[in-house]
């Protein structure tokens, strides 16, 4: 039940709507039934031979379990709409009752569709804003849990489970308010006509219901186990299309084929296990009120002909009446089953919801305009944790300051830590111990969105998205004048690439930029960086995929994009980082060596030495 009312939070700005789709609701169990009570006097206009009386009300009799009042109300009623149906010749009451028939069905109708229009705003609006609450949330949540996290596990939870949700809240508004109400209009209708034979058919009951609980048990289980293996799925289809390329270099088709029809095999099995126990949830209803109805009939039918209690007509009426109560039990039989699924699927969307991302704004935190002074690493230390829970030191104690304006690069072996270096300063993580200061301040007391801000990204692995050129240099300025971006992409030497494409700037460039080479998608990026103009830039192994050619055209861009900008450059090529003001030499964590190109090649015995003679060893 805490998932469910969770999910109202998210329907509460909607009550409005969900009242008027009630009302509906109300008015069309309410004609349902009038159309059902109808059936009474067309049959007696059509097979009583006698003409009809209309005559004074009958003392009700004594010693029966309605109370007198209520059977006195019945009467009068049923004595005001045979006044006014057989008054008249029978083919007048004929008439009439037709009329009455298409008034009736009709309101009903237009009450019924009322309501499943209302509803489904509400429907569509909690899925909406669903969607929206999981992906704003994503956005919230830091690198690390991404980490851990299957991106396909993630795609799932968006789309599939918040349909299975929608299932859910249909239940609750429409069915769990519609169907009792008709339950509750076609008993009532029963009761006022036959109370004996109304409580024989509440014999049925008991055991839907405890055949509805049973049943509901086992599909919650088996409605989380499914949307677990469609996220599985999910996660090797992401997987396989993103990296297409490497499937087709390695011929591994076969292998991806296998692997994938083990995941649809897996969930082909779960799915018809939840249908098996689904499906048996409404035949079962259906038996049960059949085998129920057989019982009243053979009852009601001595009422008649034996003892005269009732006449044919209002028997027939009273079948109509319980006939017409099997589908709304029959819904109520699956709602349960699909509460079951809407509380399972609700649970996998507030896993994420509930997450709290690890980085965040401190209250009262201060927006940083820009760099004044200097960047300083005081102590700092970050560990990852690995699966077995353990941490593993990425970085050990490290001490530097950076004045504004400088070129700082970092060289290494694999593995020593030169990305985490620059992806602490945008705080995509926190040290364990030690800061990172600003103009000596730290940086967990700056507003993230404003850090974040002054700091421009060139990564090895250039993301770009499935859309223009100038959309993609102009990433989240929507207003940009056309002008700063080709001055952009001048700068970065993209101009020249980009006017030779079918439709320049407004060329589609595909997903992640697949339909331009490494270069131009490097090019592109640093064009992007130029555009945000930040003081801070960070180039992690910018050039280090790219051929000899691209590599000077995407340097000459990077040196113009450095100038009078703080910058971080991590270098695999070490001839790109001569003129750095200042080199850090980075081996398990620590900084080894600092200092300009010349000064570390003097150092015959230190690692940079070591990493240029093995670079340059065949020059």
């Amino acid at each position: 039940m805490a998932i469910f009312f969770r999910i109202l939070t998210f329907v509460k700005p909607y009550w409005r709507t969900i009242v008027l789709s009630m009302l509906c609701t109300v008015l069309f169990s309410l004609f349902s039934g009038a159309s059902v009570y109808l059936t009474i006097p067309l049959l007696e206009t059509l097979f009583e031979q006698t003409q009809i009386e209309v005559g004074a009300i009958q003392t009700p009799p004594k010693n029966q379990l309605v109370p007198n009042e209520v059977v006195t109300l019945k009467q009068q009623v049923e004595q005001t709409v045979r006044n006014y149906l057989f008054s008249g010749s029978k083919s007048d009451a004929l008439l009439r009752i037709c009329i009455l028939i298409v008034i009736v069905f009709l309101l009903k109708n237009i009450f019924d569709y009322s309501q499943s229009y209302l509803m489904a705003r509400v429907e569509q609006s909690l899925m909406r804003d669903l969607r929206n609450a999981l992906y704003r949330h994503l956005h919230n949540l830091s690198l690390s849990y991404f980490s851990n996290e299957r991106t396909g596990n993630l795609i799932s939870r968006v789309t599939n489970d918040v349909n299975v949700v929608n299932g859910g809240v249909t239940a609750s508004f429409v069915t769990l308010i519609k169907e009792p109400l008709l339950i509750i209009v076609f008993l009532s209708l029963a009761f006022t006509l036959s109370w004996k034979l109304t409580l024989l058919a509440f014999v049925v009951f008991p055991f839907v219901m405890l055949i509805i609980t049973g049943i509901g048990r086992k599909l919650h289980k088996q409605s989380g186990l499914m949307q677990a293996k469609m996220a599985d799925i999910t996660s090797v289809l992401q997987e396989t299309i993103s990296n297409v390329k490497v499937v087709k270099a390695f011929a591994m088709e076969e292998f991806e084929n296998k692997k994938f029809q083990k995941e649809t095999q897996n969930y082909f099995k779960t799915i018809l296990r939840m249908t098996r126990i689904r499906n048996f949830s409404s035949p079962s209803t259906e038996l049960l009120s059949v085998l129920a109805g057989a019982v009243i009939i053979w009852f009601g039918g001595q009422q008649v002909l034996i003892y005269g209690e009732m006449k044919p007509a209002e028997f027939l009426g009273f079948l109509f009446a319980i006939f017409q109560l099997m589908p709304p039990v029959k819904e109520l039989g699956n709602v349960n089953n699909r509460l079951q699924e809407f509380s399972a699927a609700g649970k996998r969307i507030f896993e994420i919801l509930d997450t709290k991302p690890a980085i965040q704004n401190m209250p009262g935190a201060v927006k940083l305009e820009t760099i004044k002074h200097s960047i300083e690493y005081r102590n700092v230390t970050f560990a990852y944790s690995t699966e077995s829970g353990e941490r593993r030191t990425v970085l050990d104690s490290i001490n530097v300051k950076v004045k504004k304006g400088e070129l700082i690069a970092l060289v290494g072996p694999s593995g020593s830590g030169k990305t985490t270096f620059v992806d602490l300063l945008p705080r995509f993580y926190d040290p364990i111990e030690g800061a990172i200061y600003i103009d000596g301040v730290d940086i967990k007391t700056l507003d993230i969105q404003s850090l974040r801000g002054n700091i421009g990204i060139v990564m090895q692995e250039t993301i770009l998205f499935n859309d223009t050129v100038r959309n993609n240099i102009a990433y989240g300025l929507s207003d940009c004048p056309m002008e700063k971006i080709i001055e952009a992409a001048k700068v970065a030497n993209a101009l020249s690439f980009i006017e030779q494409m079918p439709n320049g700037f407004d060329s589609v460039i595909g997903d992640r930029g697949v339909k331009l080479s490494g270069g131009q998608r490097q090019r592109i990026s640093i064009a992007r960086a130029l555009l945000k103009n930040p003081p801070i830039m960070i180039f992690d192994e910018a050039t280090s995929a790219l051929d000899s050619e691209s590599e000077i055209l995407v340097q000459e861009a990077m040196e113009r994009l450095m100038q009078n900008r703080t910058s971080f450059v991590i270098a695999h090529r070490l001839s790109t980082i001569r003129h750095a003001d200042r080199i850090l030499v980075l081996d398990q964590g620590r900084i080894v060596q600092e200092g300009r190109h010349v000064e570390l090649l003097k150092q015959t015995r230190g690692l940079y030495k070591k990493l240029y003679d093995m670079q340059f060893a065949n020059s």
